[in-house]
Order: C-alpha cells, then sequence, then structure tokens
C-alpha cells in the first residue's frame, strides 16, 4: 500500500490528526496554485468556464447527466428538494443520525422531516423502518449516504416506486460511493453534494452541488441558486444567493482528478484498521465498520463501535485516552436530530429511535485521510486495544 505522491511517512511518535488538510495541500499544491492564479488573471469569479467545467467533470464521475454548483451541501438539498417537487407541509422521512443540514434543508424547503431509525450495521436509513412511518401526508424519502456508504437504495427506491414518492439522496459524504455499480447521485430525481473541506472532494472553504437526470430539475436549480433569474433582471420566481464561485470550482477540479486515487487510498487504510482491529472486535470490545454486500464504500470516515463499557460512558473514556496519546478522533454523531433542542416540538423523547440514540453513545471515528501512513494506523490501532482491554 503505497501513500499519495508528494508525501514522506511520518515518524511514529508525535500528533496525528483526524485530518490533514495542509498534506492535502503539499502533495498538489504544483496543480492548485497555477489553478488558483489563473482564476484570479481572468476576472471571471462568479460563473463562468471554471463552474461550467466543474459541473460537467463532476457530474461525469458520478454518472449522472447533470451537474449545477451551488454555495453549500445544505443549500444543494434544499434546492434539491424545491426543484423535485416538494410541496409547503409535505413530509419527507430521513434519519435522526445525521447532521442537521439534512432537516434544515427539508424544513427550510417547506417540508416537515419525519424520522426512522437507522440500520445498526451500516448507520443509514432502515427501509422497513421508513415504510413503517409513511403516511398520506409524505412526498419523499431523504436517505443519507452515512460515512462514505449509500443507504440500502435498491430497497429505498422499491419502496418510493410502491409509494409514489421521490428520492433525493443526501450524498454529502459519498463521493465516489457506490451500488450494484451506480455511483451515489443518480439515484434519485436529484443528489445533494457538499464540498466542505473536510469531505473526500473537499474545497477552501464552503461549496456543493446537485445531481440530476432531470433537465427540468437541473434547471429549477440554476434558477433557485440565482434569484430566481431565468435571464438578467428577469425572476421567474424568488430564489436564493446560492451560487459557487469560479476559484472553489478551480480548486475543486485539481482535486477531482485526484478523487479516484484518494477513494482507493482510504479503502486500503479502512481494511489495514480493520485488520489491527479484528481480535478487538473477536473479543466483542468493538464494532467494525460494515460494507453492504455490492456497495463500495469511500470511507469518509471510519466509524467503530466501542461496546465495551458502554453503559459507563466507554467511548468517551477511550476518546479521551486517545487523546492524552496524540491522537484525535471525532464523535459523528453525539445528539441524534430528535433529541436536539431545536425539534422539541416534535415530542420526541428518548427511546423513539433506540438504534439512533446507541449509535450516539457507542461511535468513534478514527484518523483516516488520504495522507495518513501505515505506521499511524497501526499506532491508532494498538493504542485503541490497548485502551478497549482496561475498560
Amino acid at each position: 500500500m503505497k501513500a499519495p505522491a508528494g508525501h514522506s511517512p511520518a515518524p511514529d511518535a508525535g500528533p496525528i490528526p483526524a485530518l490533514d488538510l495542509q498534506a492535502e495541500y503539499r502533495a498538489i499544491r504544483a496543480e492548485i496554485d497555477p489553478a488558483v492564479l489563473a482564476v484570479l488573471a481572468s476576472g471571471r469569479y462568479v460563473g463562468g468556464p471554471e463552474v461550467e467545467a466543474l459541473e460537467a467533470g463532476f457530474a461525469a464521475f458520478c454518472g449522472a447527466a447533470h451537474g449545477v454548483a451551488v454555495s453549500s451541501g445544505t443549500d444543494a438539498l434544499r434546492f434539491a428538494l424545491m426543484a423535485a417537487g416538494l410541496r409547503p407541509g409535505d413530509e419527507v422521512v430521513t434519519s435522526p443520525f445525521t447532521f442537521i443540514g439534512t432537516t434544515e434543508a427539508i424544513t427550510q424547503a417547506g417540508g416537515r422531516p419525519v424520522f426512522a431509525d437507522i440500520d445498526p450495521k451500516t448507520f443509514t436509513l432502515d427501509p422497513a423502518r421508513a415504510a413503517a412511518v409513511v403516511t398520506t401526508h409524505t412526498r419523499a424519502l431523504l436517505p443519507v449516504h452515512l460515512y462514505g456508504q449509500t443507504a440500502d437504495m435498491a430497497a429505498l427506491l422499491a419502496l418510493a416506486a410502491a409509494r409514489r414518492l421521490f428520492v433525493v439522496e443526501d450524498a454529502c459524504q459519498a463521493h465516489g460511493a457506490a451500488e450494484g455499480g451506480r455511483r451515489a447521485g443518480t439515484f434519485g430525481s436529484a443528489a445533494a453534494f457538499s464540498f466542505y473541506p473536510t469531505k473526500n472532494l473537499g474545497g477552501c472553504g464552503e461549496g456543493g452541488l446537485v445531481t440530476t437526470a432531470s433537465a427540468d430539475v437541473a434547471g429549477r436549480v440554476r434558477r433557485l441558486r440565482d434569484h430566481g433569474q431565468s435571464a438578467k433582471y428577469l425572476h421567474a420566481e424568488e430564489g436564493y444567493n446560492g451560487r459557487l464561485d469560479a476559484l472553489q470550482c478551480a480548486i475543486l477540479r485539481v482535486k477531482l482528478r485526484h478523487l479516484e486515487d484518494w477513494n482507493r487510498r482510504r479503502r486500503a487504510l479502512a481494511a489495514r484498521y480493520d485488520r489491527a482491529l479484528a481480535d478487538a472486535a473477536a473479543r466483542g470490545l468493538l464494532r467494525l465498520p460494515v460494507a453492504r454486500a455490492g456497495s463500495e464504500h469511500v470511507y469518509h470516515q471510519y466509524a467503530v463501535r466501542v461496546v465495551a463499557g458502554a453503559a459507563a460512558g466507554g467511548r468517551d473514556r477511550v476518546r479521551a485516552a486517545l487523546q492524552a496519546a496524540g491522537i484525535e478522533t471525532g464523535i459523528h454523531y453525539p445528539v441524534p436530530l430528535h433529541r436536539q433542542p431545536c425539534y422539541a416540538g416534535l415530542g420526541l423523547d428518548e427511546g423513539a429511535f433506540p438504534e439512533s440514540e446507541r449509535a450516539a453513545r457507542e461511535v468513534l471515528t478514527l484518523p483516516l485521510h488520504p495522507h495518513l501512513v501505515e505506521a499511524q494506523v497501526d499506532r491508532v490501532a494498538a493504542t485503541l486495544a490497548r485502551e478497549l482491554a482496561r475498560l
């Protein structure tokens, strides 16, 4: 397993960050800097050829007919829902185990989020539980492709067809993920991607993109991102200021050329974690990530479940020990959405979605990025296994 070009192996000692964006920049600086300078020299900072080239390039990467660049992943979700046909008051079924941008997009588009619990193995929306909450008011399904793996799209698309619902994919963590040879971004009426710096394909600021097979949906998203303009100073509807600037698009175009290699590297490092932590998993101290059969995981996060000492805060104790050892970890996500203060009005008490609540107590995300080296993976795994054994 070879580290990406431009990266030299790190020593065994020293801090291990969860993500190293400086290393990423150093590896491709010779490509990034000229691309940025070319945009500055062009004077084309909003719209123009860089934006159009990113839209075409990323749509082709996904296998989608259309791509529309917008200012954030949250805008991508909101615009996708609106363009796909969400109406005021419509219910949208989604997961409570995700970032709040998912449900913000629903409510800001005029809809009402309805939660269904997750599959405990994959952390994605459980199709059977989703089917159980569909009502006559349900208009759409919004599955979240979490941690780099698609939701069970075959089952969810069957549910959507049977109940006459449309599907919008939250693909903000799934750049290049696939199911049955079909990439995220091509399953629903539309899909939303985020280019936040931490993503598998991340810019140097905010950014997002909508993919779709529909020229009508793409056209509506283009209007929504640009104040509803159908032509200069002609506003077909009220819209938003949701454009993505040319500088970000130029940077993302450079990084897109490396995305396939970076995703392969992530899978290789995840496999190394799997091997190094296999004994701890066999002893029942933790559970490793599960890649669903027929899917291609891109490991936006390497998320383990700390089950040892779970009732006594085992995950948080292990995390503190790793931090003391110089190893940065994350918790994605510590509070399910149905327990967030802003959704108290939904009246969903503790116990409403037990799998999501259990995941929130147990999940720990380990350092994983394309410029991590094998010695660092081994050190993280050894330290984690030692601390698990002490619980």
